[in-house]
């Protein structure tokens, strides 16, 4: 049975990629974007199994009325995919407060937005799958993206909130950790820190050449498989390289908290 998609974020990167999965396979996607003039050619293609909706997923007025409009259009909200989303490159001492507000309020609160529209739908028809792309980004953190990683690592916490919270509902849903990936993500859509130069000899020594990256369109398998499962993972990587980074990572918190446990029981009173 054809699904009906909610994807904000759909006019490039994954968001496009899943779009196009979906229609291709005889779904309907509402898609959104901050200019719906991006899906022209999807229109053509495609005609009513599209809905292009121009929306600023921070905007909360604006995402409810966008929800609601792709109920009223399809008739049933199957699967939401939380896309929508950017880099912000920076030290934490470097990022402005306007930018660090704009980041968490795209990638954490846009997400949030979305995700509280659309339950009531969900919950009234007893289904519903919400995918939150989060990111490795989600569960380690590098230095000079700081504010980045707090908006996922919020992202991931409500997210894991939630999946408890709507189970009985009938509701599915899942973490996807991109690893890295050829979008415009650290290009064109990426915002920078203005440099201090107290951090020029650090950076420097971090810099590294940039390895290969994945391929977007090769997600489009992966993503349709996840939704059409019967039992979804809660989490699932993206990409090569993201579970020997991870395991490394959390072996090392595991080593450190063991270390100081004693510290930690005596902390007890």
């Amino acid at each position: 049975m054809a699904k009906t998609w909610f994807i904000t974020g759909a006019s490039k990167g994954f968001g496009r990629e899943w779009t196009e999965a979906a229609l291709e396979r005889g779904d309907r996607v509402a898609a959104t974007s901050r200019s719906a003039g991006a899906f022209e050619d999807l229109v053509r293609d495609y005609g009513d199994a599209i809905l292009p909706i121009e929306l600023e997923v921070t905007d909360r007025e604006a995402v409810i009325k966008a929800v609601q409009r792709a109920v009223d259009h399809f008739g049933t909200l199957d699967v939401v995919v939380n896309n929508a989303g950017y880099g912000l490159f920076g030290m934490v001492e470097e990022v402005s407060e306007q930018q660090a507000r704009e980041q968490v309020e795209v990638n954490l609160f846009g997400a949030l937005w979305v995700t509280q529209a659309a339950i009531p739908f969900m919950r009234r028809q007893g289904s519903g799958h919400i995918i939150q792309v989060s990111s490795i980004a989600g569960v380690f953190s590098l230095p000079g993206l700081g504010i980045y990683h707090a908006s996922k690592y919020g992202l991931e916490g409500f997210t894991n909130s939630l999946a408890a919270e709507v189970k009985g509902f009938g509701i599915k849903v899942t973490l996807v950790e991109p690893a890295g990936y050829a979008t415009d993500w650290a290009g064109p859509s990426a915002v920078r820190a203005e440099q201090l130069p107290e951090y020029d000899e650090f950076r420097a020594a971090m810099a590294r050449p940039s390895g290969k990256r994945g391929d977007p369109h090769a997600t489009r398998a992966a993503i349709l498989t996840v939704v059409d499962a019967a039992e979804p993972p809660h989490r699932i990587f993206f990409g090569q390289g993201a579970l020997p980074v991870i395991t490394k990572e959390y072996e090392g918190r595991l080593a450190e908290w063991r270390q100081w446990d004693e510290v930690s029981q005596a902390a007890f009173g």
